[in-house]
């Protein structure tokens, strides 16, 4: 097992950079999760540790040696893809086997790896199939397998779930979980779905744009988001955004005034807020409520999303281009058009200034573990 550390690291093509100021480090045995859309950088960054992408910049450290000009099979790594790259003429057995065999490895030493990694992986009984005879959960399991066999110092998923239906996703997010759990080996994991990364992570990077806006735990994440890009991805469905303005600072948080007369409590530190400063309230879906009583703001009944024992209710109003996403009980089937109030626990407010930035929340949920532009 090995630790990972990145200092200063970028990426340019010609006179294009698209990765800038990464600065990482992952800890030995720690399962971290590179998460954004698509174009962001997450794979780039994955291909630069296991030596597919050169670095232009900085350093990349994996335990206790620098990595920038060593040759990616010379880094103690091992990569499992979003296509399963199997050879199709070959055996599962053979498949896992052969990068031992090129090796050199003895035929013992082949066979008791093979036959560890299947058993791991839940496969020992398929190891005389080929390829074509397997579903795709399985032969991604095959291709994790060949992983194994190496006993990587680091391990490298690039999208491993993409290919597969929801439900077998589903499925093998247990089984990557269990996988760590089991190996004890460093892994660094891309997605661009983040409940895998919610689901998965010791510790989730969320990039955008080339350079990362927060690293922190799910929990982290999701309750102090570092800014409005991060509050926005983290989180399904996405957090509801409604821009207003500073009515009152006081001990207990800011007071939002809110279009249509309405306001809010957030209970948020405020320090440096001045009245009459556009701000923008944070509202997550599962946060936000209809009320009878004196609403925040009101808006107009447009669609439910019924999901068994609760249900999305989607209100339009002047408020944004986007629409108000509230998670109701099953028990609630508005009229169409009609018009609902809405309100929200001022201890699970968010407040974003104009640049993006989050203002810490007056919780006793963990701060935060990391932004953009410090190490963690």
């Amino acid at each position: 097992m090995a630790a990972v550390s990145i200092r200063n690291l970028a990426k340019r093509y010609d006179d294009n950079e698209v990765m800038r100021d990464i600065n990482l480090d992952i800890d030995d045995g720690e399962f971290v999760v590179f998460v954004g859309p698509s174009g962001c950088g997450k794979s780039t960054l994955l291909r630069m540790i296991a030596g597919l992408e050169d670095i232009s910049d900085g350093d990349l450290n994996i335990g206790e040696r620098r990595m920038n000009d060593v040759p990616a099979s010379k880094r103690g790594i091992a990569m499992v893809f979003q296509s399963y790259a199997l050879y199709p003429h070959m055996s599962l057995y053979d498949n896992m086997a052969f990068g031992l065999k090129i090796a050199g490895k003895s035929k013992a030493e082949i066979d008791s790896a093979v036959q560890h990694a299947a058993r791991i992986l839940h496969i020992d009984h398929l190891l005389d199939r080929k390829p074509r005879a397997l579903s795709g959960g399985q032969r991604q399991r095959v291709a994790i397998g060949r992983a194994i066999t190496r006993q990587p110092s680091v391990f490298l998923f690039d999208e491993p779930l993409s290919n597969l239906d929801a439900a077998l996703r589903v499925k093998m997010r247990l089984e990557f979980s269990k996988l760590h759990d089991d190996l004890k080996t460093t892994m660094i994991y891309v997605t661009h779905d983040q409940i895998e990364a919610m689901t998965l992570a010791d510790k989730i990077v969320v990039l955008s744009e080339g350079r990362i806006e927060q690293v922190g735990t799910p929990q982290q994440l999701y309750h102090h988001p570092a800014n409005r890009f991060v509050a926005g991805f983290i989180g399904s469905p996405k957090m509801n955004f409604i821009d207003g303005s500073v009515a009152a600072v006081s001990s207990e948080g800011v007071l939002l005034q809110l279009p249509g007369g309405g306001t809010q409590l957030a209970r948020v530190d405020g320090s440096g807020l001045i009245v009459g400063q556009a701000v923008t309230l944070g509202v997550r879906p599962e946060h936000l409520h209809v009320t009878e009583q004196t609403p925040m703001l009101s808006a107009s009944f447009s669609a439910l999303e019924l999901l068994g024992d609760f249900s999305y209710l989607y209100a339009a109003g002047a408020t944004s281009e986007e629409p108000l996403i509230s998670r109701v009980p099953d028990t609630v089937h508005p009229q169409a058009g009609s018009v609902l109030g809405f309100a929200a626990d001022a201890a699970r407010c968010h407040l974003f200034l104009q640049d993006g930035r989050a203002l810490p929340r007056m919780t006793d949920v963990p701060a935060a573990a990391h932004s953009a532009g410090a190490t963690h």
